[in-house]
């Protein structure tokens, strides 16, 4: 479990989050929503430990990260497994190499141990065999599932995805949020995705906090974010024709 308690967070005279305070669950999928310049990516910027907060605190299992040594962050920094809005895959490395990269940096594996470690990743996204390939020679979703594969290498305890679906078919975004929910509930990990794509919310969205201003605006699951009496939330998630169209069929529903 990952709780954020009262944070704030300025960059030069402009604040950014205001007295933000959330709890985000083991073994759930938990979304940060809202609109683009809101506060959310920075928010989990400080969670992660990019961004220092001005006030407040960030615990990791009752652990207070804001509040301990550099050596002490480390040790729960190797706990997050992160997916990156990009990837962010090494070019010039092939799919392993690169899978295996966090894990020459921060485990005591053997080579074999690696070997074995990177194989069942690969496995576990269901790209077995794809060992030898470069980034170039994948699609955007085989990359994501790469970039996945890294993620989990090192067994996290805490998962951050930002915008996993950027770039993506509705298609392949689909898989990708599957895989997302599916590592989630087998391995009991805390997952925070970072995202402004209202398909994902409706298919994983355990837990819904929704950023507005850099505050708290909002916050439940999938099933009740569509009827919240919220016009900024309204706003942001009746915005799309596909979303437009369930609420339509709901009211339809309760006539």
């Amino acid at each position: 479990m990952i709780e954020v308690k009262q944070v704030n967070k300025s960059f030069a005279k402009h604040q950014v989050l205001f007295d933000v305070s959330a709890t985000f669950e083991t073994g759930k999928v938990n979304l940060i929503i809202g609109q683009s310049g809101q506060g959310k990516s920075v928010l989990a910027k400080c969670m992660v430990g990019l961004h220092e907060v001005d006030s407040g605190s960030i615990l990791f299992d009752g652990r207070d990260f804001t509040s301990l040594e550099k050596s002490e962050k480390s040790e729960i920094r190797q706990e997050i497994g992160m997916l990156f809005q990009g990837s962010a895959l090494f070019d010039s490395m092939t799919v392993e190499e690169n899978i295996k990269f966090p894990l020459t940096m921060f485990s005591k594996l053997t080579k074999k141990e690696m070997q074995m470690r990177v194989d069942f990743c690969l496995e576990r996204v269901n790209l077995s065999g794809r060992n030898g390939l470069y980034p170039s020679e994948c699609s955007g979703g085989m990359q994501k599932r790469v970039g996945i594969a890294r993620a989990i290498s090192m067994n996290p305890k805490y998962l951050f995805c930002d915008e996993p679906n950027s770039g993506l078919d509705p298609k392949t975004a689909i898989v990708i949020d599957g895989l997302i929910k599916d590592i989630t509930y087998e391995y009991g990990i805390t997952t925070v995705v970072i995202t402004h794509d209202m398909n994902s919310v409706m298919e994983i969205g355990d837990s819904v906090l929704f950023i507005h201003q850099g505050k708290k605006w909002w916050e439940g699951d999938r099933h009740s974010i569509i009827t919240a009496e919220n016009p900024e939330i309204n706003a942001f998630v009746f915005a799309s024709e596909f979303m437009k169209e369930i609420r339509t069929s709901l009211k339809g529903q309760n006539q």
